[in-house]
């Protein structure tokens, strides 16, 4: 049976179009474009036994909002491992990037076996109307192929950010993008569930101004670190990923 919610969403959306065309047109002439962060998205760092991480998504993995590396997701989170680990990370994150572009570069990815996958993915899928039956199709392709083609361990997927407290968004606009990144994120966490392999991992805390970039629209360090936090209790929580099993290639 449909969810009554989605269906009066939908309803609502195409009552709303015409308004909300005209706000996706306002926000665009305001939208701040921030470069993405300077430093190293390959590399070594830490002491201990081998953890191989391998980081996909979007702007947000790729860490636009902050100056450095060192300030985003990548550089935070293995911060927080190299006590415990020898980290040998890859990004590979795109400003704009949907879930159809990251499951492209998989052809051209050094193949694994990786301990760790990191996936932060769906906004751009929500903002460029990408329908929710295709997402869910590319979503169960991405964590098969980095099962079985990278050899991924463990898959931390991140939920979708709360879009309705982006404060770059006007209303209504702000309301239907956030209630679009919640059905995702509901279909996302049924997906992650039926995987013994996947984990979701979710940052308890309020968006706004104070935490958010200048642009509005990506996170703040402040975001960043509460992120990079949950990833690593989810990755020290799990011992067999740090039992130097498996050595670098």
């Amino acid at each position: 049976m449909p969810d009554t919610r989605d269906t009066l969403h939908i309803a609502a959306r195409i009552l709303l179009l015409p308004v909300l065309l005209g706000q996706a047109v306002f926000v665009r002439k305001r939208y701040i474009a921030l470069p993405e962060p300077t430093g190293d998205r390959t590399g070594t760092i830490g002491q201990g036994p081998p953890l191989r991480l391998l980081i996909l998504g979007d702007s947000s993995a790729v860490g636009v909002g902050v100056a450095r590396q060192e300030q985003a997701l990548l550089g935070q989170l293995t911060t927080h491992l190299a006590p415990h680990a020898t980290v040998t990370y890859h990004l590979h994150a795109v400003t704009g990037a949907k879930t159809s572009d990251v499951l492209e570069w998989l052809d051209t990815l050094q193949e694994g076996p990786y301990d760790v996958a990191v996936t932060a993915l769906g906004v751009n899928d929500v903002t460029k109307a990408v329908s929710l039956g295709r997402w869910r199709r590319q979503q169960t392709a991405l964590f098969d192929r980095l099962t079985t083609q990278f050899g991924a361990r463990k898959i931390v997927a991140s939920s979708l950010p709360p879009m309705e407290q982006f404060p770059l968004l006007p209303h209504p606009l702000r309301w239907v993008l956030g209630r679009q990144a919640a059905r995702f994120d509901r279909h996302l966490d049924a997906l992650v569930v039926a995987r013994p392999a996947c984990t979701m991992v979710r940052i308890d805390l309020d968006l706004d101004k104070t935490n958010m970039s200048e642009d509005g629209f990506h996170p703040g360090p402040a975001v960043y670190a509460a992120w990079a936090k949950e990833i690593a209790q989810i990755i020290l929580a799990d011992r067999e990923l740090l039992d130097g099993a498996r050595g670098a290639p």
